[in-house]
This record gives structure tokens, C-alpha cells and sequence, in this order.
């Protein structure tokens, strides 16, 4: 079971966000995610609680940020349901869409896992459904993800494979990439691995 430290930034100007403590692990039914944010300062700000079944789909999505909370799930497409900050009011949305995503590594794990790609073959394009902080409004959105090289690193446990993705956001032509080890993000836009205790866990290949 990894667990680990993500410092988060801003991708453009590179300003500390906060950090993200995390512990994930497959499971019998699939793959879990949980971790808790906290601010530069150390405040707490927010956590994530992903599950996802054998084939990617998510089963369970839960966020809380700044008060406010989304709990979602793969039916008839991604359905959730919003509660503002009062707690008095929640909206509900559906969206035909293959998975959830927003700020946490939890989701570009959760993608790939999804979409189970093979190293030089043809990009695949996934509609999702994005939730990012402070408050957690839902945006749809359509990318592409190939992925473009495989390379295995030599390490005390064995070698390591590390996946480097290419990720194309179809509204507005922006590509960057992404490089996963099993279930651990290595590095993507606004994200670093800080700390991580116990190897990543590994996917069976497609």
C-alpha cells in the first residue's frame, strides 16, 4: 500500500498550493484512493476518496473543499450530487461521460487505469467530468491520452516501469505530460511526488 506526499503548485506561475497526503491500494473489486489536503500554511483544505472498479469506472467519488462536498459514481454515464457550504441546498447532475476529474493524482490514475493503453499505439479520447477547488463546481470536458513510451528503472525491488503519457485537452489544443508508475503520479502539470513509502502497486498490462 503506497503512501506519500504530493506537493501541489500552480502550473503557470509555479505558486505553492499546498500538499497532498495519500494512501492508495488495489483492493478485491478494483482500486481505492484516499488522502487529505492541507494549505501552504498547513490548514486543512480539503480530502478525496476515489474508488474505482476492476475495469476504471468509478464506483464512489467523495471531495470536500472549502465546505464544499461532491459524492459521485458511474451511472447512466458520471452521476453526483453538490452540497453548497450552508449544507441547505444540493444539486444534482448527470452528464454522459466516462469518469471524474479535478486536481487530486487520484484521477490520472484513475484514467489510465480506464482507458489501459499500450505504448505506441493510438490515442484514445475519454469525456470527463472535472471538479477542482475551492469550490468543486462541475465542467465537462474532452481529451485525448496516448501513451508514448514505457521505460523500466532498476531499484532495490526489482525494475520499475514508468509510463509517460501524452494528454491533449481538445477545447483548447493544450498537450502536457504525465508519467505514472503503477498508481503513483511521478510527475504532471502543478504536481510532484515529495515522499513515497512502499513501491507503487502495479496494474496487470492489457
Amino acid at each position: 500500500m503506497p503512501r506519500g506526499r504530493y506537493s501541489l503548485h500552480d502550473p503557470h506561475d509555479h505558486s505553492p498550493l499546498g500538499e497532498e497526503r495519500f494512501h492508495c491500494a488495489p483492493g478485491p473489486s478494483g482500486w481505492r484512493y484516499v488522502s487529505q489536503l492541507t494549505a501552504p500554511s498547513g490548514t486543512p483544505t480539503g480530502s478525496v476518496d476515489l474508488a474505482i472498479d476492476d475495469l476504471g469506472r468509478p464506483i464512489r467519488l467523495q471531495l470536500q473543499s472549502s465546505d464544499w462536498q461532491v459524492r459521485g459514481a458511474a451511472l447512466d454515464g458520471v452521476t453526483w450530487v453538490r452540497t453548497d457550504p450552508t449544507g441547505e441546498h444540493a444539486t444534482e447532475g448527470n452528464v454522459r461521460a466516462h469518469a471524474f476529474s479535478g486536481a487530486s493524482p487520484a484521477f490520472y490514475v484513475a484514467i489510465s487505469r480506464l482507458l489501459r493503453l499500450s505504448p505506441g499505439g493510438e490515442s484514445l479520447r475519454v469525456r470527463l467530468v472535472a471538479f477542482t477547488p475551492p469550490v468543486l463546481a462541475p465542467l465537462t470536458l474532452d481529451q485525448s491520452w496516448a501513451l508514448v513510451d514505457r521505460t523500466a528503472h532498476a531499484t532495490d525491488n526489482g525494475p520499475l516501469e514508468v509510463d509517460e503519457y501524452q494528454v491533449s485537452h481538445l477545447d483548447t489544443g493544450e498537450r502536457h505530460s504525465v508519467h505514472l508508475a503503477g498508481d503513483v503520479v511521478l510527475s504532471a502539470p502543478g504536481i510532484e511526488l515529495e515522499e513515497l513509502d512502499g513501491p507503487p502497486s502495479s496494474w496487470a498490462r492489457p
